[in-house]
C-alpha cells in the first residue's frame, strides 16, 4: 500500500493553536484560586480535540477520530456517502445509521470515495 492509498482529513491548525492561546490565558484564572483550577480542562479537552478529531479512510474502510475513541467501518458497511443540510460529511451504513465525518466537507466527498476500492455510483 502506497502513501496514496490513504487519505486524512483533520480540522484547521488555527483551532489547534487557539486551544493552546485559551489555555495560556486560563493559567491567571487557575492559579488565583485552587477551585479554579478545573478552568483548564476546557482548553485542554479542545485543543487534544483539534489535533487528535478527523476522519481517516484507507481501501479497507474508514476510521473516524473522536476526542476520546475511535470506531474503524470497513466499505461493505457504508451503503451511501454524502452531505448533510451543513455541508458536513455523513456516511450512510446499511443498518439505517448515519455516521458524521469529522474533518470531511461535501466537496472532499469525491476524493474520500476514490480511496475505496469500490466503484462509486455516478
Amino acid at each position: 500500500m502506497s502513501g496514496t492509498d490513504r487519505v486524512r482529513f483533520r480540522y484547521h491548525g488555527a483551532l489547534l493553536v487557539a486551544g493552546i492561546i485559551a489555555f495560556i490565558g486560563a493559567l491567571p484564572l487557575a492559579t488565583a484560586a485552587w477551585y479554579f483550577t478545573p478552568v483548564l480542562l476546557i482548553p485542554l479537552a479542545v485543543t487534544v480535540w483539534a489535533w487528535r478529531a478527523g476522519t481517516d479512510a484507507d481501501p479497507a474502510g474508514l476510521r473516524v477520530r473522536a476526542l476520546l475513541g475511535q470506531r474503524r467501518v470497513q466499505w461493505a458497511e457504508i451503503a451511501e456517502l454524502g452531505a448533510d443540510p451543513k455541508g458536513r460529511g455523513v456516511a450512510l451504513l446499511r443498518d439505517g445509521r448515519s455516521l458524521p465525518l469529522p474533518a470531511v466537507r461535501a466537496a472532499d466527498l469525491p476524493r474520500l470515495a476514490g480511496v475505496s476500492s469500490r466503484q462509486p455510483p455516478d
